[in-house]
């Protein structure tokens, strides 16, 4: 298991906020069940595996997907995930923000933890603009709150630059688009905790530009940021700390340029 490190002052900014823990995950497990798993009827392996797994439920099959994994994070950290595909990120991640049960271990959050990903649930047959008014609402901004930053949402998204697409339904948008119109409703509020699932994977440099200054600005609040992305470049301007996951287990946990360093000695980029 990684050592957990201590923030970067430096990086984090004020000393007083730094060492507030936001969350704090202890020796967290995470198993999935998929139903319909195959059993071979008939052999001697299946009759076996029957043996094995008397007292389980039938034809449910278990899969591991975060392995003992303990951290603490601070306030005005910036963490960035990295790893494999199917290393647990996206999983931990969703743990974090209490959808997923722990298996065994604990995640402790002081404050509401909010997940958005480039999947979060839009109204594909309700126009954007009525997205942001509703999307902003389930955030538990009040509708003054939300009125009074709908023009600062649109802008940033950026998705206007070339029509006024806000006025049409979520389906006529590109993948882009939509990633970029969910990225910026979650942005328009302070998070205690903010977790973003490939977020800035998406749109040209110059939204990926406003989404880490975005970033910079949330910490600077005191709140903790997590950002899960294949984008190397982009966890390096963004963050300045890492864990690393592979098959579920904290690989590293420390300073960005560590981090990645090592992570990219193990894939050979």
């Amino acid at each position: 298991m990684a050592d957990e490190k201590t923030p970067d002052l430096d990086k984090g900014g004020d000393a007083s906020k730094a060492h507030i823990p936001t969350v704090i995950a202890d020796e967290l497990h995470i198993v999935y069940r998929v139903n319909g798993a195959k059993t071979g009827k008939g052999s001697a392996t299946s009759a076996l595996s029957r043996i094995l797994r008397r007292g389980e439920e039938r034809g449910v099959r278990k899969v591991h997907a975060v392995r003992g994994v303990s951290f603490t994070a601070y306030r005005g950290e910036a963490i960035g995930l990295i790893g494999s595909n199917g290393s647990g990120k996206s999983t931990l991640l969703r743990a974090i923000a209490g959808l997923l049960p722990a298996e065994k271990g604990k995640v402790y959050t002081d404050g509401q933890p909010s997940l958005l990903g480039v999947n979060a649930a839009l109204m594909n047959d309700l126009t954007g603009e009525r997205n942001v008014i509703l999307g902003g609402l389930a955030m538990g901004m009040s509708r003054e709150q939300v009125k009074a930053r709908y023009q600062e949402i649109v802008d940033f998204s950026g998705i206007n630059e070339k029509g006024d697409f806000i006025t049409l339904p979520m389906r006529t948008y590109s993948s882009g688009m939509a990633a970029r119109l969910r990225f910026s409703i979650a942005a328009a509020k302070d998070h205690d905790v903010l977790m973003i699932d490939e977020a800035l994977a998406t749109g040209d440099r110059k939204f990926q530009k406003r989404s880490e200054a975005r970033i910079r600005e949330l910490r600077k609040e005191a709140g903790t940021v997590f950002l899960v992305s294949h984008n190397n470049k982009s966890i390096r301007d963004t963050c300045d700390r890492v864990l690393w996951l592979e098959r579920g287990e904290l690989r590293m946990d420390g300073p960005t340029d560590e981090v990645i360093k090592e992570y990219e000695k193990f894939t050979g980029k």
